[in-house]
């Protein structure tokens, strides 16, 4: 290590491979070339200096701009529609039926602290990680990759998963809709048995005792399992054909998402008002109703009452990070697609707080919401264990305990079932529309020239082609195998590449600084170290232990057949895949070099990871240069430990400071 150091601005120290070098010293510089991306010797100068050129300016991707505005991209019309639209994203239906029955099972009360933990150290840190790189690049989820080529099939694996989730999702929201239609009726279909429904089949509303251990089957299940979906006990025969009134219902529900979705962020942005804020006005009034009934308190009990044991046991803290992981809808693409339309300047750091804060809170309320009203439906049966009446989570929650509940209601039940499945509709509308924009927007991205509602036109119509499947007799066997093979695992595969990839490739010190010019101050200790250390160990263990724990998929009790098996595997590596297929792909690309700089320039950002607007480009490109000097001065006078320390931590020594203040002085 050197005492004194030596200043290198603009090109020079510059070797042939783009990076500034100083002794033993190694940083990326700002002035890559773009002869790997076929880009012209006067095109690099052109961006070199701010993208000026004449009267014309250039932005990054070479398009010609005004100064101060984004070249051919719309935006939010305001920062609050794109909180609105991250609400409506991230507030979904897993926040209703997933998030109660998971902390109901995992230790109750004492879920909360795991839970809250992972929100901390992991989905906070992904959630403002993956705001800051679409609004950063103003890219959707394949070509922000532009941060490390090599990387780009991450981003077809996670719109793979999207397609995946999103059929099945609108199957669930088709289903939703078919219970709010009947729920109009003058006496709600699911609350009395019909006679030919069977001997075994009690009345949701009568006052006959319930008894678990029986082969006895409620009114509300019987109507969901055999009236809505006629689901076989096998499909060792097949799925069967789509049910005609699930198709109406799924007809009806991919129009809703098509009109949102239309005309991009200025027609979603402004149904983000709407799909945000009424679910919260139909909780809040359930919940006041639920916390009336008899019975009430002792079922809220029940799921915030903690079971301290559980605390040690593995299996509560992976049922944490899933939940947090998959509530926040990260590693999907959708919250980089929606923060590529922001201002550049928007405070995304707020913002992250705001959404996951409120997503919690959310989650607490519904579960008080659900656990009030299943206290009272065990008072009704006289059942003293709640275990008994709470069934299973997900769909078993949504549609048969929680239909049994309200359909006990003394007071017109009939409006309290229409507000809680409108409250769902619209749940998964937002949610749905954000997904189905992920997609539509790597096309338009791909292929600029396409009309945007003519994408969304074939996007949701294939989607509901492939939604079909979901409205069989069958359907719900399918897609537990999709979530679970095609979804669950191929998501968080690709997750955990995801962030190795930008914290530990592109370089944490990198992307903290690319964050310090957009938002206009440091990044926080917190960040750094969740970033570049504690979430992407934490979330790697997590996957090995999913590989070690996983067991063949069963449908309640029921085993698959091998076939459905090979499928499900055939689907899952399909979409991990996507990760080596387009980086060999890249790398191939680039076979006019030397193969060991093919390598290396995969790995390198390209000059199109980086600010739009003409104007911030060029401030940002003298910002790199900056940092890059401020870094060969610390780095002169620091040890190697001391370096490691400040980027990770952000933390910097008397003698790095010094030497940063001489840089900046000199400046």
């Amino acid at each position: 290590m050197k005492d004194s150091f030596e200043l290198k601005g603009g090109g020079e120290g510059m070797d042939n491979t783009g990076y500034v070098a100083d002794n033993d010293v190694v940083i990326p510089s700002i002035d890559n070339k773009l002869a790997a991306n076929g880009k012209s010797e006067g095109h690099s100068k052109a961006l070199a200096n701010g993208g000026q050129n004449g009267d014309a300016t250039l932005t990054g991707d070479g398009v010609a701009g005004d100064e101060d505005e984004m070249p051919d991209r719309p935006q939010w019309s305001n920062g609050v529609e794109f909180i609105m639209s991250c609400i409506a994203m991230s507030v979904g239906l897993g926040n209703v039926w997933r998030f109660p029955f998971t902390a109901y099972e995992n230790g109750g009360g004492a879920f909360l602290i795991p839970y809250i933990i992972v929100l901390f150290i992991i989905g906070k840190p992904m959630y403002y990680m993956e705001m800051a790189m679409g609004q950063f690049s103003s890219y959707g989820a394949v070509k922000v990759w532009n941060i490390s080529p090599i990387l780009t099939g991450l981003g077809y694996g996670q719109i793979f998963s999207t397609l995946c989730i999103v059929t099945y999702y609108v199957s669930l929201m088709a289903i939703t809709a078919f219970y709010f239609i009947m729920s109009f009726k003058s006496v709600l279909p699911w609350a009395f048995c019909q006679p030919d429904w069977g001997a075994n089949c009690f009345d949701g509303t009568g006052n006959q005792t319930f008894n678990a251990s029986s082969n006895q089957m409620s009114s509300s299940e019987y109507y969901f399992k055999n009236i809505v979906l006629r689901e076989p006990d096998t499909i060792h025969d097949g799925i069967g054909p789509p049910e005609w009134r699930l198709t109406l219902c799924l007809i009806f529900s991919w129009i809703c998402v098509f009109l949102v979705c239309v005309r991009g962020v200025k027609s979603s942005g402004k149904a983000s008002y709407f799909l945000a804020l009424f679910p919260y006005v139909i909780m809040i009034t359930l919940l006041i109703k639920g916390c009336t009934l008899e019975g009430a308190g002792k079922g809220v009990l029940f799921f915030i009452t903690p079971q301290w044991e559980e605390l040690l046991n593995p299996n509560v803290w992976y049922a944490a990070v899933t939940q947090a992981f998959f509530s926040l809808n990260v590693g999907f693409g959708s919250l980089i697609m929606y923060s590529s339309y922001n201002n550049f300047n928007e405070n995304i750091h707020r913002d992250a707080l705001i959404v996951t804060t409120l997503d919690t809170f959310t989650s607490l309320m519904a579960g008080c919401t659900i656990f009030a009203i299943l206290g009272n439906l065990a008072h009704e049966l006289g059942v003293d264990d709640i275990k008994d009446v709470v069934g299973g989570g997900g769909t078993g929650l949504a549609f048969i305990s929680y239909p049994d509940a309200i359909a006990k209601f003394d007071t017109v039940p009939q409006l309290f079932a229409v507000l809680f499945f409108l409250m769902l509709f619209t749940l998964g509308v937002g949610s749905a529309v954000a997904l189905v924009s992920s997609i539509i927007t790597i096309i338009c991205d791909q292929f600029p020239h396409l009309k945007h509602w003519m994408v969304t036109s074939v996007v949701c119509c294939i989607c509901f082609l492939i939604g079909l499947i979901y409205a069989t007799p069958g359907g719900q066997y399918i897609l537990n195998l999709v979530d679970f093979y095609g979804v669950t695992f191929v998501v968080f595969v690709l997750a955990v590449i995801e962030v190795m990839g930008v914290h530990w490739i592109y370089g944490l010190n990198n992307f903290c600084h690319d964050l310090e010019f957009m938002q206009g101050s440091k990044v926080g200790f917190y960040w750094r170290l969740c970033w570049g250390l504690i979430t992407p160990i934490i979330l790697f263990i997590v996957l090995i232990y999913f590989l070690v724990q996983m067991e063949p998929l069963k449908y309640g009790e029921y085993i698959y057949p091998d076939s459905s098996y090979a499928a499900a595997w055939v689907l899952l590596a399909f979409g991990v895949a996507q990760f080596p297929i387009w980086a060999i792909y890249v790398i191939i690309k680039k076979r006019h070099l030397h193969f060991p700089e093919m390598i290396i320039d995969s790995f390198r950002a390209t000059e199109l990871w980086s600010p739009k607007v003409p104007k911030n480009n060029r401030d940002w490109k003298e910002f790199k240069k900056l940092k890059a000097k401020e870094e060969v001065a610390m780095t002169a006078v620091e040890n190697r430990f001391s370096t490691l320390l400040r980027r990770f931590l952000g933390y910097e020594t008397a003698r790095a400071r010094n030497a940063k203040s001489l840089i900046q002085n000199v400046k």
